[in-house]
């Protein structure tokens, strides 16, 4: 006979495979290999074909001497330029400019065997309180790369209570449907990693929203040095354990 707890481990093990088979996409998050920034002085860059600058609001590439421009958009996923491994992503950040390597061969794709995580626990699912604010506003935070920002659009704050305290968490999303949180707690930078996890929210039903810390997720810049994730905003800082969720990656603890 399945139980209440059978299905909830269930699917927290289906939520689990889908993000390791995620992370196993030949092109993904565990292909990037490097982070360029460029200026407006042509460069090479380790064994990325063409030369690279900036010339105003392009990036410029010189290869067998012909020029391409590429207009990267603020803060969106770049322009892909394939090569013969993968492909270089042409991004933008703060204003900035840079090339992202994705490469197939990646060592951190082929040696990767899962991501670590805590045991799933029907304790760690707790029921929250929505209140949104009477206009969405933006929230700036820092970035895993110093200099940057990350804008992030807040609809309200989620209040919660956790060993007798009353905890809140601002809540970003696009609409009151689909929820995320961005937060650090007391295991981060100790056995998770230290920037900040992500937490899908799910929609809001009556004032009321379930926190399921069992699906707290690495951000890409938890697996590689080339990603520009958002650190957590400081009024995100949970000052308790959250032991549940997705841990360090395995190899990046140094890093923590």
């Amino acid at each position: 006979m399945t139980t209440t707890l059978d299905r909830f481990i269930a699917e927290w093990q289906q939520w689990h495979s889908e993000r390791d088979e995620s992370l196993r996409q030949p092109l993904g998050w565990l292909s990037l290999t490097a982070l360029y920034w460029l200026d407006d002085t042509a460069a090479d860059y380790g064994d990325v074909p063409g030369s690279w600058w900036v010339d105003g609001d392009a990036v410029v590439r010189e290869l067998d001497e012909e020029t391409t421009e590429y207009h990267p958009v603020e803060g969106a996923p770049g322009v892909d330029v394939e090569f013969d491994r993968g492909h270089i992503e042409v991004i933008q950040r703060t204003g900035r400019f840079a090339l992202r390597i994705h490469d197939r061969t990646a060592q951190a794709l082929t040696s990767f065997t899962g991501i670590p995580t805590y045991e799933p626990d029907p304790a760690w699912v707790i029921t929250g309180q929505f209140t949104p604010f009477t206009a969405p506003h933006t929230v700036i935070t820092g970035a895993v790369v110093d200099g940057l920002e990350h804008h992030h659009r807040a609809l309200g704050l989620i209040r919660f209570v956790h060993d007798d305290a009353e905890y809140e968490l601002v809540a970003f999303g696009d609409s009151e449907a689909s929820l995320r949180i961005l937060f650090t707690d007391a295991t981060s930078g100790v056995t998770t990693y230290p920037a900040a996890r992500i937490l899908q929210v799910g929609a809001v039903e009556d004032g009321v929203v379930t926190l399921d810390f069992n699906g707290a997720s690495n951000l890409p810049c938890a697996f590689t040095d080339a990603a520009t994730c958002p650190i957590a905003p400081s009024e995100n800082r949970l000052s308790f354990t959250v032991e549940a969720g997705e841990r360090t990656p395995h190899g990046r603890e140094s890093g923590a």
